[in-house]
């Protein structure tokens, strides 16, 4: 009897150590000197939060069903509904065009554009997963719906790993390690973006859009690049690799953005993230390059750097998030929202009950999900008002 609770509490126990403690080495120790770094990783508070957010992450075996859909529905895309695997851009990425073909459709016809950027912390996903969406989408919207990959901040490589060893065993400064792949940053993803806006102005026409209404609509970190690009061209950021002229061109095609569960102050997210326990383990920081430039890159702090010129060159927004959002709160689109007021850019924030952080987005893949009408509708309704 007692060697089998001594069994358990090992597995109790060593489990959800051995799982926390894995996560941190392979994706970022805390940033202590020496071996305090090692102490906080498996101080039980850590480790507590950290396995917490893994047993999150179960809950998404409730969408296998959609995953299973998904899946078969990629491939099982005709070019009469969808053009897959387009190149553009300077970091040669991909999209998909997806055309509203439940009412018929001619490509000599002149849509409007939604371009949807998916979420995943800056690191994971691909427009793949989102056919199911792009298609409800486009059919129900009667738009012409543009899935676009990005740049995503790399995960842990094995030459990852064995850099993380020289670094811990031997002390070997950074600046004497070759990184094995190029660590993009947020700036890559907003050029990336910017690219994908360019290739709509420049080949909309040949897929029936309509290059001088386009709309972003973005989850999540999607949400946050959208924002942040908008902001960057009004701004004319000089991090970007265009011109002011061209600026000008790509924002006055932008006729709105729409967040879902959106994040927009970096600062309150990193917070929120140490809270959880995650703020290591989460790109976040790193695709930022530092604390030092959250202000910087966070949609609700940049936009009081723009001129009233430059504001009231924005396009409206409309920010929708959940209440039982635990991953991204929904004090984000709130903050957001009123940064939005103060700087008189037109807004539209929706709050929705019974909503998380993963139901916003998938819920609109199906029609007999459970929050489907009700956000299917403010979509609908906010796009209506943006184009007519």
């Amino acid at each position: 009897m007692i060697s089998a609770l001594f069994a358990a509490g090992v597995l109790i126990v060593g489990i959800p150590y051995c799982l926390s403690v894995a996560a941190q080495w392979l994706h970022g120790l805390p940033s202590l000197p020496g071996y305090k770094k090692y102490l906080e990783a498996i101080s039980p508070r850590r480790v507590y939060n950290l396995t917490v957010a893994l047993l999150d992450l179960l809950s998404y075996f409730r969408y296998t069903n959609l995953y299973i859909q998904w899946k078969a529905c990629y491939r099982s895309l005709n070019e009469a509904s969808c053009v897959k695997d387009i190149q553009f851009g300077k970091n040669e990425n991909r999209l998909d065009v997806y055309f509203p073909t439940a009412k018929g459709f001619d490509k000599s016809a002149r849509l409007p554009a939604l371009i949807y950027v998916f979420g995943g912390g800056w690191e994971s996903g691909s427009r793949t997963m989102y056919c199911l969406l792009a298609q409800q989408l486009a059919n129900d919207l009667n738009v012409v719906v543009i899935c676009t990959d990005y740049s995503l901040y790399p995960k842990p490589t094995i030459g990852d790993i064995i850099q993380q060893i020289n670094r811990s065993l031997f002390q070997i400064k950074e600046p004497q390690l070759r990184s094995v792949i190029k660590k993009c940053t947020i700036v890559d993803m907003v050029q990336d973006l910017i690219d994908c806006i360019g290739w709509t102005r420049d080949h909309g026409h040949s897929y029936g859009i309509d290059k001088e209404k386009v709309t972003l609509m973005g989850h999540s970190c999607g949400a946050h690049l959208c924002a942040l690009t908008a902001m960057f061209l009004a701004g004319e950021n000089e991090e970007i690799e265009i011109d002011t002229t061209k600026q000008r061109e790509l924002l006055s095609s932008l006729k709105g953005i729409i967040g879902l569960s959106g994040v927009y102050h970096i600062n309150d997210h990193y917070r929120h993230e140490t809270w959880r326990g995650i703020e290591y383990v989460s790109a976040m920081c790193r695709v930022m390059k530092g604390e030092e430039n959250f202000d910087r890159y966070s949609p609700a702090t940049y936009i009081s750097t723009l001129t009233k010129e430059s504001t009231s060159r924005l396009p409206p927004f409309v920010l929708l998030h959940g209440i039982k959002d635990k991953v991204v709160p929904v004090e984000s689109s709130l903050r957001f929202s009123s940064a939005l007021l103060v700087a008189s850019v037109k807004e539209t924030l929706h709050v929705l009950p019974d909503v998380d952080h993963t139901a916003i987005v998938m819920d609109l893949m199906d029609r007999n999900r459970s929050s489907y009408t009700t956000l299917h509708e403010h979509v609908r309704k906010e796009l209506q008002n943006i184009y007519f």
